[in-house]
């Protein structure tokens, strides 16, 4: 179980890190383009916002378990990330992207779930 959830923080992180990295660099315009679609009904400086929580939470999920500090904060980020695909499924929904909701989003948000629920 330790190496399922340890191969899942790692894919999350690796994950968040992309996403977090695009949205906090790239124009509004750009992410859509390149397939990040789910920020169209927002302004941006809310998808920096997000983009921030998404490189700590990245972060969350790996170094404090790897290095046991604060390790209860690997759990708390894989909360914090369900509740972003929780936002990002809604979003694709409002955007009629149905294969979006039941494809990728919610294989991440159960990812998450896995994580918080194994850690904590």
């Amino acid at each position: 179980m330790n190496t399922a959830l340890w191969i899942a923080q790692g894919l999350l992180a690796a994950v968040f890190l992309a996403s977090g990295s695009a949205k906090s660099t790239q124009s509004k315009e750009r992410m859509i383009a390149t397939g990040q679609t789910g920020v169209a009904p927002f302004p941006l400086r809310a998808i920096r916002v997000v983009a921030l929580l998404e490189l700590l939470a990245a972060i969350g999920l790996v170094v404090p378990r790897l290095t046991g500090t604060a390790p209860v904060l690997t759990p708390l980020a894989a909360v914090g990330l369900t509740a972003v695909m929780v936002g990002a499924a809604v979003s694709h929904w409002s955007l009629r992207e149905y294969k979006q909701v039941f494809g990728i989003n919610l294989v991440i948000l159960l990812a998450c779930l896995f994580v918080a629920l194994g850690r904590f």
